[in-house]
């Protein structure tokens, strides 16, 4: 397999794990074993979109249960021969040899995958932020030898990027230092949030700069948040700013 695989650096190790385990789009050729029609093609792989069950193949890292995954786009792109070509948007999770071996069992031709390419993994799409380890070598070496910083900072993104997909809730200044050391958001610290805060659901929790201070597990959904005058509203559960950045506005024991 070929494609985009998100790397995090120092502190944004923290966080990949919400890109890692975000939606994925593939483009994967499928060899068929038997002739089928074009029609009959196109019926079976649009049969796919939605809930599926799949249960993992026998040379996977996980248990081999039946679970549930989600495809939220599947799209036939080409036919020939024997070959065909599909997009797949997917939950994370979803075993893409698997879906292949499914088509070509509804085909009654069976099939297998053939070649994969991870296009999308969460924000960071193959068109718009893939680079070569031979292009981060070659920045790094320009900026080492002589400090320019340019082809570098295009290559190694801020982590601000990777809560793209994500809720996020902007905090007061004299609320950061307080979740940079762990403490629980409270109203009162909140100056705005998105409409797409959800309860039981991952949000980010950034400065009114945009700057990324931690990610938490919202407990109100965003128009009960709105509505709320005080308490806790998100556990925070990984910090990413180092404390002492913004100045200190609370004494131990208070919550943010």
């Amino acid at each position: 397999m070929t494609g985009v695989l998100p790397i995090g650096l120092a502190n944004s190790t923290k966080v990949i794990g919400n890109v890692i385990h975000s939606v994925k789009e593939y483009v994967m050729v499928i060899q068929l074993h038997g002739d089928a029609r074009e029609p009959d093609v196109k019926r079976v792989v649009e049969y796919f979109k939605g809930d599926i069950y799949q249960k993992p193949p026998l040379r996977s890292s996980v248990k081999r249960s039946i679970r549930v995954r989600r495809i939220y786009e599947i799209e036939l792109l080409e036919i020939r021969d024997r070959f065909i070509l599909v997009r797949v948007l997917s939950d994370p999770g979803t075993y893409m040899r698997k879906l292949a071996h499914d088509i070509g069992l509804m085909l009654g031709t069976g099939a297998h995958m053939r070649e994969l390419r991870r296009t999308r993994t969460g924000p960071y799409r193959e068109d718009e932020t893939l680079v070569r380890l031979q292009d981060v070598s070659e920045a790094l070496a320009l900026w080492r030898s002589s400090g320019d910083e340019r082809y570098i900072r295009r290559i190694i993104l801020p982590v601000e990027t990777s809560i793209a997909h994500l809720p996020k809730i902007m905090i007061l200044d004299t609320a950061v230092d307080a979740i940079a050391h762990g403490a629980n958001l409270a109203v009162p610290g909140i100056a705005r949030l998105t409409s797409n805060v959800e309860r039981n659901k991952t949000a980010a929790i950034l400065t009114l700069k945009g700057e990324l201070v931690a990610l938490g597990t919202a407990l109100y959904n965003a128009e009960e948040i709105a509505g709320m005058k005080k308490g806790i509203v998100v556990r925070t559960r990984r910090v990413v700013m180092p404390t002492g950045i913004y100045p200190p506005a609370w004494r131990k024991g208070q919550p943010g």
